[in-house]
């Protein structure tokens, strides 16, 4: 029998406490063993719905991801001049370099076919349509066309869209969905100016197509004196009867 034995059979005490000290040391070691092994499957586990793997895989929703909501407008005149007041504007141009080309342009052909015609820039479809059903008008308030173009009685005639090499991002084309029915239950035309793609000539022509033409005005030649009109024979012909006396 080893010395050690000896000391923990005569002291029955320190067996038992290094006996439960021994316990408490496993239990502990498989609690950490158990907890290593949950967090690894659940990672695991993570993993797989992620990509969609299984049959319950595909039904999962994603996370809705969070929105930041802006800062809601003040509605008091007072406060919204607060904030006015507390803020630094700046001026910015109304068109890029390629839209403002496409304007000079238009203005010029307008120009040629009609000069009662003008050419208006970045003009809201608030102010040029009206409707009864607030919804849809609150749709199409604060979208704008490009360009456009209106009569010799300030109405509306044809939208000039410029389409330049980076604008089919995002939600471009659903906004020129909206924009395009609008101006047509308006009665409005809707056209597409394309960078790279529409030449000078083109435009012209489509100019051409769209400004109805002003009719010629007839001037009436001037009168010519009284002296220069032909003047009536009063003498009565051979064959022609006296009038009778009275």
């Amino acid at each position: 029998m080893s010395p050690n034995t000896a000391v923990l059979i005569a002291d029955p005490v320190l067996a038992i406490g290094l006996l439960l000290m021994g316990v408490f040391i496993g239990l502990t070691i498989a609690r950490v063993r158990s907890r290593i092994r949950r967090h690894t499957w659940r990672r695991r586990e993570a993993r797989h719905w992620n990509r969609g793997a299984g049959s319950l895989g595909s039904l999962r929703q994603p996370t809705a991801p969070r929105v930041e909501l802006p800062p809601s407008r003040p509605t008091d005149s007072a406060d919204q001049l607060r904030v006015v007041m507390s803020a630094d504007f700046a001026i910015q141009p109304l068109l890029n370099k390629s839209e403002g080309r496409v304007l000079k342009e238009l203005e010029r052909f307008v120009e040629d076919f009609n000069p009662r015609w003008q050419v208006m820039a970045q003009v809201s479809l608030g102010e040029i349509l009206s409707c009864k059903d607030a919804s849809a008008y609150a749709c199409i308030n604060s979208k704008r066309v490009d360009l456009l173009l209106i009569d010799d009685q300030f109405l509306p005639r044809h939208a000039i869209e410029y389409q330049g090499f980076g604008h089919y991002q995002g939600s471009a084309a659903a906004r020129d969905a909206i924009k395009k029915e609008a101006l047509r239950r308006a009665g409005i035309g809707y056209h597409e100016v394309v960078a790279g793609q529409t030449t000078p000539s083109e435009l012209r022509r489509l100019v051409e197509r769209l400004v109805i033409r002003p009719l010629p005005q007839i001037m009436p030649g001037p009168v010519p004196p009284a002296s220069q009109l032909p003047q009536l024979d009063q003498t009565p012909s051979a064959g022609s009867r006296a009038p009778e006396a009275d």
